[in-house]
C-alpha cells in the first residue's frame, strides 16, 4: 500500500504490553523510520508522529513532544523521541531528561543524516549552503516556497537567499523524481546544486541502538 504525506504523519499503532518501544517523531522523518522498520523487522517499535510543519514555529516543539509523552507512553517499555535539538534552544532536550526520555543528538535532521560529525566538520565550509533533505525536497512548495510568500513575491528571494550560494540535497534515497525536485528548488532560488548521498545518516544507528536495548 502506498502512503502519502498525511498517512504518514498520523500514523500510530497501539501498544502491545510491555518490551514495546514507542518512537515519537517528527513527520519528516515518518517514511525513513517506517522503512528502517520494516527493513530491520522491528516489529516493537511503534511510531507516533507529529506535524512536520512545527519546524516552522520551533518554540512549539517542545510542548507538542512532552504532551505526545504524556499522552501515549502508557504501555510502553521504553519512549524515545526521534527529533534532535531542531531550533528549540535546549529546551527539548532538557524537558525530555526529566521525563526520562532518550532524543537524536544533533542540532536537526541536516546534521544526524549527514553524520553529526561529518556535518560539523563541513560546518564552516558551508555556511552559505542551504539544505534540502528528501522531504523537504518533496515538500519544497508547502515548507519553504508559500510559507516565505515566494508564491506571492517572488522578488523576496533575494532577501531570503541572498547570502545562499549552494543548495545541497541530502539524499536518503535513489529517487531520479526527488533528486530532479531537489534541482529545480536550487534553480528557483539561483543556487548551484550538489547531491550528497547520506542514507539514513544517525537516525539509523541511534534506533538501531534503542531497538536492541
Amino acid at each position: 500500500m502506498k502512503l502519502d504525506d498525511k498517512t504518514l504523519t498520523e500514523t500510530g499503532l497501539a501498544p502491545e504490553g510491555q518490551g514495546r518501544i514507542l518512537v515519537i517523531a517528527c513527520g519528516a522523518l515518518a517514511r525513513e523510520i517506517l522503512a528502517l522498520i520494516e527493513i530491520n523487522g522491528w516489529d516493537h517499535i511503534d511510531l507516533q508522529c507529529l506535524p512536520a510543519i512545527l519546524h516552522n514555529t520551533p518554540e512549539k516543539i517542545t510542548g507538542r513532544v512532552v504532551e505526545a509523552i504524556e499522552k501515549h507512553r502508557a504501555g510502553y517499555d521504553r519512549v524515545f523521541v526521534a527529533y534532535a535539538d531542531c531550533g528549540t534552544g535546549g529546551r527539548l532536550q532538557a524537558n525530555c531528561e526529566a521525563l526520562g526520555v532518550e532524543l537524536i543528538e544533533g542540532p536537526h535532521c541536516y546534521s544526524f543524516f549527514e553524520g553529526n560529525q561529518s556535518f560539523a566538520e563541513r560546518s564552516e565550509d558551508e555556511i552559505t549552503t542551504f539544505y534540502l533533505t528528501d522531504f523537504l525536497a518533496r515538500q519544497f512548495d508547502a515548507f519553504v516556497w508559500r510559507p516565505l510568500g515566494l508564491d506571492r513575491h517572488p522578488q523576496l528571494r533575494d532577501t531570503y537567499f541572498g547570502h545562499y550560494e549552494k543548495l545541497v540535497y541530502l539524499a536518503q534515497t535513489d529517487d531520479p523524481a526527488i533528486t530532479q525536485k531537489a534541482r529545480d528548488a536550487a534553480d528557483r532560488l539561483g543556487l548551484t546544486f550538489e547531491r550528497r548521498v547520506t542514507g539514513y545518516g544517525d537516525l539509523a544507528t541511534v534506533l538501531g541502538t534503542q531497538a536492541k536495548l
